[in-house]
């Protein structure tokens, strides 16, 4: 009887060490596919919710209009003005002019300008208490020159009033400062 008792606990000892085993086996296959779920559910609702748009700044459209305008205008009283606008950071320009006539200096103008997009107007507020100068948006890298009330200039004359961006023009004068 002792021996049958004796062999009665190995075998009820591996019995039970299989059954655990195996329940443990199962309790990890089960943990594992929870888990596996948890995180493809954790994976969709970050693709649904991730707006990338909220993580980037915001886009200032005065930006596309940052640059280098050059032009020559017209002036009733010499062949022409030479200009060259410098629209630059956080809404500063520098307008430098130039009349075409002998010994004539350039004139530099400091200031402020705001971009409209509703209007397509950009606005020049020189520092000194000179009047503001408008300009209308023809494309990326044309301004166009307004009249001193705010109106577009005639359509025959609105080539005249053009300043272009450097990028968009292959041959132009330079203002060396």
């Amino acid at each position: 009887m002792q021996v049958l008792k004796k062999h009665f606990k190995q075998h009820f000892t591996l019995i039970s060490i299989g059954l655990l085993l195996s329940s443990n086996l199962a309790m990890a296959a089960t943990d594992l596919s929870e888990q596996e779920s948890l995180l493809r559910t954790r994976v969709k609702n970050y693709e649904q919710n991730a707006n990338h748009e909220n993580h980037l700044p915001p886009i200032d459209k005065s930006l596309d209009f940052h640059g280098v305008f050059y032009g020559f205008l017209p002036c009733n009283n010499c062949n022409g003005i030479k200009s060259t606008l410098s629209l630059k950071q956080k809404n500063n320009y520098l307008l430098v002019t130039q009349p075409a006539k002998e010994s004539s200096r350039e004139t530099y103008e400091k200031g402020k300008y705001d971009w409209n997009e509703v209007t397509r107007t950009v606005v020049l507020t020189p520092r000194d208490e000179s009047k503001p100068r408008q300009y209308q948006i023809k494309d990326e890298g044309t301004l166009v020159l307004m009249n001193s009330d705010g109106t577009p200039m005639p359509e025959k004359q609105s080539d005249s009033y053009t300043l272009r961006r450097s990028d968009t023009v292959k041959a132009r004068e330079v203002h060396i400062h």
